[in-house]
């Protein structure tokens, strides 16, 4: 499964975009966990999941033909 990744988490794990060891769905909140055991640098931080360019809960199936982002919160003005 191909994943985007945005601001901080981009920076934590040095690159724009990963793969992840998924052949099948998987929930949006597993994918979470997934993330948090393939990347410790990011285990604690708060980041939305969108797929095919809508945010989901961590409950919503995703496959890996998806296209899956991952997002953290963004300040400023």
């Amino acid at each position: 499964m191909n994943v985007l990744l945005f601001a901080g988490l981009k920076e934590k794990i040095g690159n724009s975009r990963i793969t992840l060891p998924v052949e099948e769905t998987i929930t949006a909140g597993n994918l979470r966990k997934l993330m948090y055991e393939e990347f410790p640098q990011i285990t604690g931080d708060v980041f939305q999941i969108a797929c095919n360019e809508s945010f989901v809960k961590d409950a919503h199936i995703i496959s890996p033909a998806d296209e899956v982002a991952l997002i953290p919160p963004v300040s400023g003005g």
